[in-house]
């Protein structure tokens, strides 16, 4: 009669790590929107830094560090402030990390830039408007961390 005891708990706390990882997803996917603001510079090597505010319809908030970094064939000098959308997501926390970009901009004294960027199942759609002037076709990773 133990022993049984012993194997009914022992599949019980087995499985306990499945139950946890589908919690998230069982609650349902949540809207995330972030907004930012970024500046940077390029001469084929491209960089910008920023920051943001993530806000998800479930009440979580986090403020983020945003960093993107790339080359291709690219000139300019910009500054951009404007709102993220993120689809894909179940827990706020997954929006950390590096997204993969391709994108073609020109702009001079004040532009529009709109871009899609992935990371696995989770996408992020940026839109802004912004200050400077820039020429190219570059490649990179767009990086968001925890403040």
């Amino acid at each position: 009669m133990r022993t049984l005891q012993t194997l009914a708990l022992a599949a019980l706390l087995a499985g306990a790590p499945l139950l946890h990882a589908g919690s998230a997803q069982a609650a349902g996917e949540i809207t995330c929107r972030m907004s930012f603001s970024l500046s940077g510079w390029s001469v084929f090597y491209k960089t910008a830094s920023g920051s943001g505010e993530v806000t998800c319809s479930n009440g979580e908030h986090m403020h983020v560090r945003l960093e993107s970094k790339g080359g291709g064939l690219t000139f300019g000098k910009s500054s951009i402030a404007g709102e993220g959308r993120f689809s894909g997501i179940y827990d706020i926390r997954e929006i950390l990390g590096s997204y993969a970009n391709a994108q073609a901009h020109a702009g001079a004294v004040k532009s529009a830039q709109g871009v899609v960027m992935t990371k696995g199942n989770v996408s992020l759609a940026l839109s802004g408007k912004g200050r400077g002037w820039d020429l190219g076709v570059d490649f990179g990773k767009f990086t968001i961390s925890a403040r």
